[in-house]
């Protein structure tokens, strides 16, 4: 019979301020089976961010100490602070068979692309360049200088998006989570993740 016991691993990346956090956070509210990997950074926390639900805030050192020890799928650097994956987290919660969400950057993107080619890759997209820029404004924690400082990382970002599965417009939250959800499910019955059961189906032809 065919399985798919093995949780799949799922890339979500996009331009800083487009909302992938928001999306995700609706996925999860309609689709709890999905484990979101919580990213660790040195970064400080903005007011309304829980260590260990938004990000684990950690050291600069420590951070460190986990390159050293091997133990993060991924990591990069950006705007002076590191952000990565711890991996244990990912690999146990795939094991058990759930599907794992990683709301990460480009460049983390592309190690964790290097280390699990299996992985599906998304990129959230705004329905417009100024949409972003209003939604950066909008939240009113960056300074006007931080807003330019992303808005000119958006565009070397840009250059990478054809590296990706799919892209998700994020123009409505409930609907960009529910394309997501679709497309995770639909990568599930990807043919080379069944190539057990094709071979099984093709024997049992045989000897029908």
């Amino acid at each position: 019979m065919m399985s798919t016991a093995e949780g799949k691993l799922v890339v979500v990346s996009g331009f800083s301020g487009v909302g992938k956090g928001t999306v995700i956070a609706s996925l999860l509210e309609t689709h709890p089976e999905y484990a979101l990997s919580v990213s660790a950074t040195t970064r400080d926390p903005r007011e309304y961010e829980i260590d260990g639900v938004h990000y684990h805030f950690i050291s600069k050192d420590r951070f460190e100490q986990m390159i050293r020890e091997d133990d993060l799928l991924e990591y990069a650097s950006y705007l002076n602070n590191y952000y990565g994956t711890p991996k244990t987290f990912v690999t146990d919660n795939i094991a058990q068979g759930r599907d794992v969400l990683l709301e990460i950057e480009i460049q983390g993107a592309r190690k964790v692309k290097a280390a699990c080619p299996d992985a599906l890759m998304l990129f959230v997209m705004p329905p417009s360049a100024q949409v972003l820029r209003e939604r950066l404004v909008g939240r009113g924690s960056e300074k006007p200088e931080d807003v330019d400082a992303r808005l000119r990382r958006a565009a070397r970002e840009a250059e990478g998006i054809e590296e990706y599965d799919y892209i998700l417009i994020n123009d409505d939250i409930e609907a960009c989570a529910e394309r997501m959800h679709s497309l995770i499910r639909a990568y599930h019955q990807k043919t080379s993740f069944h190539l057990d059961f094709i071979q099984e189906v093709r024997n049992d032809l045989i000897n029908l």
